[in-house]
């Protein structure tokens, strides 16, 4: 079994947070309605988009977790997660959410506050740029402490409020 150093481990705690914040499915947090009609394409392609951005995530975290982490699969991670983040407001057509019977983790209030939603999904692609701009930097600390600011204030704030709570 391969050692983890302290200091990478520090490192990486961020990035737990951050995957609890950015990935997974509720499961059975909530009861859901009959769906109103047939599920319109955006939420498979969103639930897809979201999967993918974990999967970049764990490429990040994954990486920072050796002696000597690729910083070119870092960058590439950290652009596709911007690129992924950037096509959130088109994914969430009015009327997807989970209280309209969909198989979703979107709440009502997305649309409820679309000016809260878009401030939250704007700063997530904010802090993403800041994200790509410490992996561009070459230094593997800088885009741990990057990781977990997004995860934090961009993954993690946004979920807490417009998304189902899946403790």
């Amino acid at each position: 079994m391969k050692r983890i150093s302290k200091a990478r481990l520090i490192a990486a705690t961020p990035l737990i947070v951050l995957l609890a914040a950015c990935g997974g499915e509720a499961g059975d947090a909530a009861e859901e309605a009959a769906p109103a009609g047939d599920a319109p394409p955006e939420l498979e392609i969103r639930h897809d988009n979201f999967e993918a951005i974990g999967d970049s995530f764990k490429v990040i975290r994954e990486q920072l977790e050796t002696d000597a982490p690729d910083m070119a699969a870092i960058q590439t991670a950290a652009g596709d997660i911007n690129t992924r983040l950037q096509r959130l407001p088109d994914l969430f057509p009015e009327g997807t959410s989970m209280e309209a019977g969909y198989d979703t983790e979107a709440l009502a209030s997305i649309w409820e506050d679309p000016d809260g939603f878009s401030e939250a999904t704007q700063n997530a692609i904010a802090l993403s740029e800041e994200m790509m701009a410490a992996a561009a930097s070459g230094d593997p600390a800088a885009v741990g402490a990057q990781v977990g600011n997004i995860g934090l204030n961009g993954c993690k704030a946004c979920h807490d409020k417009f998304r189902v709570d899946d403790d």
